[in-house]
């Protein structure tokens, strides 16, 4: 786990789609959690949304990754595009990242750490 949790550190900070794209499921999922139906279904999606990101000049400041079972619990900030005229604000954003037969098979995003852990620890899932 040490190791998929250093690769995905990498892949998030340098915006590296090959990188993300070789950690993914190929019918991993991601969105909040509240969602009864994720917002991508599959690896392609995911990669889409963080290639559209990456295109608007967002990118992501690891600032933690802490291993719970088989859940990466991953600290991001959120630094906007500097070019933005709408001057968006850094943010602080949490990410679950389950991982199965070393794979990500599944990523949640949440508001808090505690939110984030709590999910990891339970480990309960309730997309199909």
């Amino acid at each position: 786990m040490e190791t998929i949790a250093s690769r995905v550190r990498y892949a998030m900070e340098a915006v590296d789609l090959q990188q993300m794209g070789e950690l993914l499921a190929p019918d991993a999922r991601w969105g909040a959690p509240e969602q009864d139906v994720p917002t991508c279904r599959n690896a392609q999606q995911i990669l889409s949304w963080y290639e559209l990101a990456r295109d608007n000049g967002v990118r992501a400041d690891v600032t933690d990754v802490a291993i719970v079972g088989n859940h990466i619990v991953i600290g991001l900030k959120i630094l906007p595009n500097p070019n933005d005229k709408k001057k968006a604000r850094t943010s602080v954003r949490w990410q679950v990242l389950t991982v199965e037969n070393d794979l990500v098979t599944e990523i949640r995003g949440y508001e808090t750490r505690g939110e984030a852990t709590e999910f990891a620890k339970s480990g309960v899932s309730n997309w199909k």
